[in-house]
């Protein structure tokens, strides 16, 4: 077995891979944060990048993220849901998530407050952003984004507003993805000037296994990694 063959060596592989590309952009490689995105995998797995140091871990579903809380809770683990959300469930997202990095309509901004005041707690979250046409891409329209951060602003104070999030275009042409993370940066720099109170514009979460590295030489903060650290996953998932 070789090291890549380990999670452990692929692990480092990443870490080189986003040092390298934070490199070739003039950044320090701090300036990029790993999400080791565990849907689908199981708790084993999970085990063995807890081993490994890894504490904060990306899901789809809220209901897979009360699974894996409940098995391994007392861990000091927090669930960031990355996935599609529901209306009807964000009382379990409001309840089990640390973070939701899809909210990406007013509908569900309003269900996750009025949850998250019941619960009697705040939740950072991302606002998802649609910068391709794929049909099967979620996000909120780049255009109704600053009137959306002002309202939640303004009305729904459990949400702590932390940046953007957007997911790429499936597309072998480089230049179609960088395109898409150079739109997500752009609007985030038009959207500081706004200096909207209590929104804060700092992070940046672009970028998956197969385009990380273009999305951190166009500004991620944040890349969410599956595959490229955990290994193949059993069956094909569409996100």
């Amino acid at each position: 077995m070789t090291a890549v063959d380990t999670m452990a060596g692929r692990l480092a592989q990443i870490q080189q891979r986003i040092a390298n590309a934070c490199a070739r952009a003039g950044r320090p490689p701090e300036s990029v944060t790993l999400l080791p995105v565990s849907k689908t995998f199981g708790i084993e797995a999970i085990r063995e990048a807890m081993a490994l140091g890894l504490t904060r871990f990306g899901e789809n579903k809220t209901q897979e993220i009360r699974q894996k809380a409940a098995a391994l809770a007392g861990q000091g683990l927090q669930w960031v849901l990355i996935g599609h959300l529901q209306t009807n469930k964000a009382k379990d997202a409001a309840r089990d998530a640390a973070e939701v990095q899809s909210l990406d309509r007013l509908e569900l901004a309003e269900a996750l407050h009025r949850r998250l005041a019941n619960e009697g707690r705040s939740l950072d979250v991302l606002v998802q952003v649609k910068t391709s046409s794929e049909p099967s891409k979620y996000g909120m329209a780049p255009a109704d984004v600053p009137a959306f951060l002002r309202r939640i602003a303004a009305d729904f104070p459990t949400l702590r507003v932390q940046g953007l999030m957007t997911l790429a275009v499936n597309s072998p042409d480089p230049g179609d993805v960088r395109a898409c993370f150079r739109a997500l940066r752009e609007l985030r720099d038009r959207l500081r000037q706004e200096n909207i109170p209590g929104i804060s514009l700092d992070r940046l979460s672009m970028g998956m296994s197969g385009d990380f590295e273009l999305a951190i030489e166009e500004g991620s903060t944040e890349v969410r990694i599956g595959t490229a650290v955990f290994g193949a996953r059993a069956y094909p998932d569409p996100q």
